[in-house]
């Protein structure tokens, strides 16, 4: 257990991140080129004041129409990515590790008690999405089983850590699981639908530029 610990607190760390931002460029740069062969209006009619705006209304809660109409999801979703923003980058331990191996540095973090809870939103998240996944006719009919198992992939790094931090189960075991959990989240980002999380910048901000700088309408 020690060799494995060894392994996914030391060299896997350096890989995950290595092709997590080798891959991340590589998404943006096809996404970019790909996008320039069929579409150059994207950069031609690009707004930053549109876009800005639209990202706005877009991230919080209640702040585009489809939101309103969905209010328990606009307030879930709101607070799983807040969680999943906050815990792996104001968590104590996650600072203290980068510190000690990777970065040399440090910055504020949050108290225990917030990040406890802020983890436990991302699962309880994981858990209402599955159950939309189930239930739902509209949705269920475009679920595929690859949506629960990147929904499996979120919810490990969080489960993993709250067992590690309350001591359910051995500690080594859970530390371990939960940093290599992590890394295989941290890998699958750009080559999986969580590649939202860099798209959607440039998907949102083109939809607002052509909706507020061409048809003269909000996009929210």
């Amino acid at each position: 257990m020690n060799a494995f610990y060894n392994l996914v607190s030391g060299p896997l760390v350096w890989v995950a991140f290595a092709v997590f931002i080798g891959g991340s460029v590589w998404k943006m740069t096809s996404l970019l080129s790909e996008a320039r062969k069929k579409d150059n209006h994207i950069f031609e009619y690009w707004s930053w004041g549109h876009a800005i705006l639209s990202y706005i209304h877009w991230l919080l809660p209640f702040g585009s129409e489809n939101s309103k109409q969905q209010p328990v999801m606009s307030l879930v979703t709101f607070l799983f990515h807040l969680g999943i923003i906050l815990v792996p980058v104001f968590t104590m331990g996650h600072i203290v590790l980068l510190e000690e191996g990777a970065l040399g540095w440090s910055w504020p973090t949050l108290p225990d008690q917030v990040a406890d809870i802020a983890a436990w939103v991302v699962v309880g998240g994981c858990c209402y999405f599955a159950w939309r996944r189930l239930t739902l006719e509209q949705v269920r009919y475009v679920t595929s089983p690859a949506d629960f198992g990147i929904l499996i992939m979120v919810a490990a790094p969080f489960v993993t850590g709250l067992m590690a931090y309350h001591g359910w189960g051995d500690n080594l075991l859970m530390t371990s699981l939960h940093m290599f959990s992590g890394e295989i989240m941290l890998v699958a980002i750009p080559f999986t639908r969580l590649s939202h999380m860099l798209t959607f910048w440039v998907i949102r901000g083109y939809t607002a530029s052509e909706f507020g700088a061409v048809r003269h309408v909000r996009d929210w």
